[in-house]
C-alpha cells in the first residue's frame, strides 16, 4: 500500500463544507477523494452569506480573492418593523474595518462556492472529486473505514483511514455511525421565493440583507447575484401548518404572498420557489472512531442569520488542521477535541443565535416587541455594543470561545 493510500481521506458530500474541508486537507498534503451523489453541483437557492470570519479562512485557502468579483458585497444589515414599515436598527460591519480583514459579508451562493473549488482544484489525483457517486454504507474496521458506493460503473468499495461526513442533515455517514441527532423540528415550514424584481424601487431603506419582525408573518429579504447582472432577491416567509405544499407552491399563492409583502403594479417575476421543513439539531458527537462529521451532517438550524454554512466551514477548517496532525502521528485525542470544540460552537452560538433571531422576528406580545426594538436601537447606536453584537453575529466569538476549550 502506498503512502497516498495510507493517508487518503474520504469526504462524503461535495457541498461547500465538504469541498472546503477537502481543499484544506489537500493544502496540508493529505490526498482526498470526495464522493457526491449528485451529477454536478446543484444550482439551488440555499445558503448564500459568507461572514467575515469565514472569509478569513477562505482567504487563507486562496479562495476569497477568486470568488469576490462574482459576489455581492454587503457591509450592512437591517432590522425592520414590518407592520409599520420602519427601520428599527441598522448594523454596519464597516465600523469594524480597523480590526477585521473583511468588514463585510459576501453574498455568494453555496453552489457557486462548490463549483469554484471543484473547477480549479478537483481534477487532480490527490484531490479526486467524484460526482454521481452515492455512498450506501460505511463500516469501520480495525485499521480504517470501508465505504460502499454506487457509481456509473456499478457498486464499488473504497477503504480509507478516516471518513468525513459532510452529506447533509439526512447524513448517511452519521446514521451509519449510529450518532444521535438531538433537537427538534419547528411546527411551521418555510417558503423561499426568488424574484428578479428590485425591491429597492419600492423601498429605499432596504439593505442587501433585511430582517422583518411581524407577529403575524415575519420575513427575511436578501439579495444574491444569481445568474444575471440584475441579481435575485430572496424572500423567506413562514407557512402555517394548515397549508399544504401544493397550495403554497401554486403561482397564485406565491403572487399573493409577494403582493402582501410589497404591493406593486403587475405580477412578480418568480425565478424559484421552494417549501422546506426546518430543524434545530446537533449530533451527540462529531466523532465516532474513524468517522467524523462536519456541517449539516453535524448540526442544522433555521436560516435566520446565515450561520449554518458558515459554522460548517468553521468545522471543516478546524477538523482539517487536527486530522492532518493525527495522520502525521499526533494522538487521536485531537479528534475528540475537534468534536468538543465544534459541538460547543454549534450549541452555544449557531443554535442559540438562530433560535434567538427567530424569536425576535416572530414575537407577538406588543410590550416585548417594543422592548426588543428599544434594545436593538440602543445596541446599534452605541459603538461598543454594536461592535460586540456584530462580532457575535459574524461568529468571531464562537471561534474564540471554541478555541479555549481543551
Amino acid at each position: 500500500m502506498t503512502n497516498s493510500q495510507n493517508t487518503r481521506v474520504i469526504v462524503v458530500g461535495a457541498g461547500p463544507v465538504g469541498m472546503v474541508c477537502a481543499l484544506a486537507l489537500n493544502r496540508r498534503g493529505i490526498p482526498v477523494t470526495v464522493l457526491e451523489s449528485e451529477p454536478a453541483p446543484v444550482m439551488d437557492q440555499r445558503a448564500a452569506t459568507l461572514h467575515p470570519s469565514t472569509l478569513e479562512m477562505l482567504d487563507e485557502l486562496g479562495i476569497a480573492e477568486r470568488i469576490q468579483p462574482h459576489a455581492l458585497i454587503s457591509s450592512t444589515y437591517c432590522f425592520h418593523d414590518r407592520p409599520t414599515g420602519t427601520v428599527v436598527a441598522e448594523f454596519d460591519l464597516g465600523r469594524l474595518k480597523d480590526e477585521i480583514k473583511f468588514p463585510y459579508v459576501l453574498q455568494y451562493e453555496q453552489y457557486k462556492l462548490t463549483a469554484a473549488i471543484a473547477e480549479v482544484y478537483g481534477n487532480e489525483s490527490d484531490f479526486d472529486v467524484r460526482f454521481s457517486h452515492t455512498v450506501e454504507s460505511v463500516d469501520q474496521t480495525a485499521n480504517g473505514v470501508e465505504v460502499q458506493y454506487s457509481s456509473p460503473a456499478g457498486t464499488e468499495y473504497m477503504t480509507a483511514p478516516y471518513v468525513i461526513g459532510c452529506d447533509g442533515g439526512r447524513s448517511t455517514v452519521r446514521k451509519a455511525a449510529d450518532i444521535e441527532f438531538e433537537g427538534f423540528t419547528y411546527p411551521e415550514r418555510f417558503i423561499k421565493i426568488a424574484t428578479g424584481f428590485d425591491f429597492k424601487t419600492v423601498n429605499s431603506t432596504l439593505s442587501l440583507r433585511n430582517y422583518f419582525s411581524d407577529p403575524n408573518e415575519w420575513a427575511n429579504l436578501f439579495k444574491v447575484r444569481g445568474e444575471t447582472p440584475e441579481g435575485l432577491w430572496r424572500v423567506i416567509l413562514p407557512i402555517a401548518n394548515g397549508e399544504d405544499d401544493a397550495t403554497a407552491l401554486s403561482a397564485e399563492r406565491v403572487e399573493e404572498r409577494l403582493q402582501k409583502f410589497f404591493p406593486k403594479a403587475g405580477a412578480y417575476p418568480v425565478e424559484y420557489v421552494n417549501v422546506y421543513g426546518v430543524n434545530q439539531r446537533v449530533a451527540a458527537s462529531f466523532r465516532q472512531g474513524r468517522v467524523l462529521l462536519a456541517g449539516d451532517s453535524a448540526h442544522v438550524n433555521n436560516p435566520i442569520g446565515g450561520m449554518g454554512m458558515n459554522g460548517g466551514i468553521h468545522d471543516a477548517i478546524n477538523l482539517a488542521g487536527k486530522l492532518t496532525e493525527v495522520i502525521g502521528g499526533a494522538t487521536e485525542s485531537l479528534l475528540d477535541l475537534y468534536s468538543r470544540q465544534r459541538r460547543h460552537a454549534a450549541v452555544n452560538y449557531v443554535q442559540a443565535q438562530t433560535m434567538a433571531n427567530k424569536r425576535l422576528l416572530e414575537e407577538r406580545d406588543p410590550e416585548v416587541r417594543q422592548s426588543n426594538f428599544d434594545e436593538l436601537r440602543r445596541t446599534a447606536e452605541n459603538f461598543d455594543s454594536a461592535r460586540a453584537y456584530m462580532r457575535r453575529a459574524a461568529l468571531f466569538d464562537s471561534l474564540e470561545d471554541a478555541a479555549s476549550i481543551s
